[in-house]
């Protein structure tokens, strides 16, 4: 540690661009003067005497013990995504799941009440309904009405729980309203911001107190790796949730963490080129006969696109559309049509990847979730959700344009 004590990177990289931070953040060479940042594929870690290892379980002075609760190369992971989302601290977990999890357990006990937006990860209300049996209940409201937050919320509310943009629906959470409301009612708000990425949305900067991330997702960008992590204040994380991440071994592996950095370098330009490409084919699809809707802040016809703009730098490459149906019946044939007439397009419930992806919500990742609970998160039988990649968006657009064809014949 420097003087300052801060890290020899923090000082070295002060006020640099996020592109810089997402490349060099959380590094310091080794006495190796190694250029890429090492594995350490180690379970423990030795101490050098008797005194120095009780220091280090008692956490007086800094080092590592057992990689279930803390590695190096894990650590590097953590201080580089806390750069980029400028957090005080970043945790880790093996999936994105694990940390919303544990940010559950971190903050609620029997008899505690959450408030949360209708248009979430279907997983997420799976998690959530598992804890109505330790009696800790939830409330679904409308992600763009502010007054049915401020009526959810009750004595026992511990936090306020926001996917922004939403999944599948791309809807828009005002984060600076919502932080206000949980500010002024003395509880917290929490924002799952996979979709976005520190590249393109900060939520702690407009008033987020927790931030969690699915880094299966675009974090690394490739679809190689599951991982996940939470940032917050130092007092939350270290009071909080280190106990839960330490004692229930949800921990993400050194080998996932390093694929993961590879990941974070390319994060800013991948999202920028995604976001161009995804609203590229937005635009295309608008203009189709067969398709009844399409949803993405990027377009003007989104009914959240001004909030958009006013608290993201970018739209992201998650797109929804509806296709036309008479019926739900035949909005689904219709749909499993455009799904089953793509050549190019990967069909996968996944998303994050380089590769554009597709699903039927329905069907696949919201299919656990009841007939009405879907109809309040604005999932039909005739929507379909795109993960907009790399490749050229008119080789996109003509593969879609085979299954749509059916649609309209």
């Amino acid at each position: 540690m420097a003087a300052s004590g801060r890290a020899p990177w923090q000082v070295r990289l002060a006020g640099v661009q996020p592109e810089t931070l997402a490349v060099r953040a959380g590094y310091d060479a080794g006495p190796y003067g190694e250029h890429t940042e090492p594995i350490y594929l180690s379970s423990s870690f030795m101490h050098d005497d008797a005194a120095h290892a009780a220091a280090k379980f008692a956490g007086e002075v800094d080092g590592f013990i057992y990689s279930r609760f803390r590695n190096p190369t894990v650590r590097v992971f953590q201080d580089r995504l806390a750069a980029l989302e400028g957090a005080e601290s970043c945790m880790s977990a093996a999936s994105g799941m694990a940390a919303i999890h544990a940010v559950i357990m971190s903050l609620t006990g029997a008899g505690d009440h959450i408030v949360c937006s209708q248009a979430v990860f279907g997983t997420t209300v799976s998690v959530l309904g598992l804890f109505e049996r330790y009696d800790v209940s939830t409330t679904y409201v409308k992600i763009d009405d502010l007054a049915a937050w401020e009526a959810a919320i009750r004595p026992e509310t511990r936090f306020l729980f926001v996917e922004s943009p939403a999944n599948p629906s791309t809807e828009i959470a005002d984060i600076r309203a919502l932080a206000r409301l949980a500010h002024d009612r003395g509880i917290l708000l929490v924002v799952d911001n996979t979709f976005c990425t520190p590249a393109l949305q900060q939520p702690l900067k407009l008033g987020a107190d927790i931030v969690v991330h699915s880094a299966t997702k675009y974090l690394d960008g490739q679809g190689r790796v599951m991982g996940g992590a939470v940032l917050g204040s130092n007092p939350y994380m270290k009071e909080k949730l280190e106990p839960v991440l330490r004692h229930t071994g949800p921990a993400l592996s050194a080998f996932n963490a390093w694929i993961l950095l590879g990941g974070l370098q390319t994060l800013p330009v991948r999202m920028r080129a995604q976001s161009d490409n995804a609203l590229a084919v937005a635009r295309w699809l608008e203009a189709q006969p067969g398709v009844k809707r399409v949803f993405y802040p990027g377009l003007e016809s989104h009914p959240q696109h001004a909030l958009a703009v006013s608290q993201q730098s970018g739209f992201g490459p998650v797109l929804a559309f509806e296709v036309q149906g008479d019926t739900p019946e035949v909005a689904r044939q219709h749909a499993w049509a455009v799904v089953n007439g793509c050549r190019v397009i990967s069909v996968t419930a996944n998303l994050g990847d380089v590769k554009t992806t597709i699903t039927h919500p329905g069907s696949t990742t919201h299919a656990r979730m009841s007939p009405e609970a879907k109809a309040a998160a604005g999932i039909g039988e005739g929507q379909l959700r795109m993960a907009i990649g790399l490749e050229s968006p008119d080789d996109i657009c003509a593969d879609l344009a085979r299954g749509l064809a059916h649609v309209v014949s």
